[in-house]
């Protein structure tokens, strides 16, 4: 990892994020807070884990988290009996990937899921048996859950490899961003993406020197990161209405994790091939 030393942010904001969610649980739902706020928790659980107590610990605690997010994923598509297999392969390939990061080896974890695994799926369909009607979009929505929930995810994983405090800087600035895009979602206004990428880049920039990113990148990010949220917010739209989540009712295990992540769908593996192209993590 890059950071040389803890910092107490993980922890202080990890301790503020518990108070709120214990608030929350306590009103019984007279008190109404900013959604995803167990992801946010999670999130920061995770990064205070990575920073004071081990990123080989933190990063099987990601890979729980992704397997939650894509059983939720599959449990809201008709998947037939059948594809069992596929499933199987599918939830054991977050292992594998994982194990990649955990030891640092890029060039597997590259091409893991997008490549072995996508191959594999198909095979396991097959050996599944019976009838075959159906069998392309199984592949296909097997696929499509893994490389989002999985492998998009992973990146964060591997972000806080290498630092902590860059992950952090991703996840503030993707919630802070996503806050905006939900808050003008219904009148599309331009002028709130405007606000959301002006914020982000102070933010990035003000925090350039504890974050270890060169002040020019973190100008770029500042503006690359809200764009990322916006894609990745506008290109879930669709596929969360296909799926039946209504973001007026989100209810655990019905789409409300999903919902939570889609602004990182774009976000977190730009920014990290951004990042260790331009830092050249590479190298190390």
């Amino acid at each position: 990892m890059l950071d040389a030393a803890p910092t107490h942010f993980s922890w202080l904001l990890l301790a503020l994020l518990t108070l709120l969610a214990t608030v929350t649980r306590l009103s019984r739902g007279r008190l109404q807070v900013m959604p995803g706020l167990f992801c946010l928790w999670t999130f920061f659980l995770l990064l205070a884990v990575a920073d004071w107590l081990s990123f080989r610990v933190a990063v099987w605690l990601f890979a729980a988290f992704s397997f939650l997010a894509l059983r939720e994923f599959f449990s809201l598509v008709d998947i037939r009996l059948q594809d069992r297999w596929g499933l199987l392969g599918a939830y054991f390939s977050i292992l594998f990937m994982t194990y990649f990061i955990h030891t640092d080896w890029y060039g597997m974890f590259i091409i893991s899921i997008p490549v072995y695994t996508f191959l594999l799926i198909p095979l396991l369909i097959s050996l599944g048996g019976g009838e075959m009607r159906g069998a392309v979009f199984s592949i296909g929505v097997i696929d499509l859950g893994l490389f989002l929930f999985a492998f998009c995810m992973g990146h964060i994983a591997y972000l806080t490899f290498f630092s902590v405090r860059m992950a952090m800087l991703l996840i503030l600035s993707v919630t802070y961003c996503d806050l905006i895009c939900r808050l003008h979602s219904e009148r599309r206004s331009f002028a709130g993406y405007l606000v959301a990428t002006a914020t982000t880049v102070v933010f990035a920039t003000l925090l350039s020197s504890w974050t270890g990113i060169p002040r020019v990148h973190s100008i770029v990010l500042g503006i690359l990161i809200p764009f990322l949220v916006y894609c990745g917010n506008f290109t879930w739209r669709p596929l969360e209405e296909d799926l039946g989540i209504s973001s007026e009712r989100l209810e655990p295990g019905r789409g409300g994790l999903l919902h939570s992540l889609k602004a990182y769908l774009f976000s977190a593996p730009v920014v990290f091939h951004y990042l260790r192209w331009f830092l050249h993590w590479g190298d190390l």
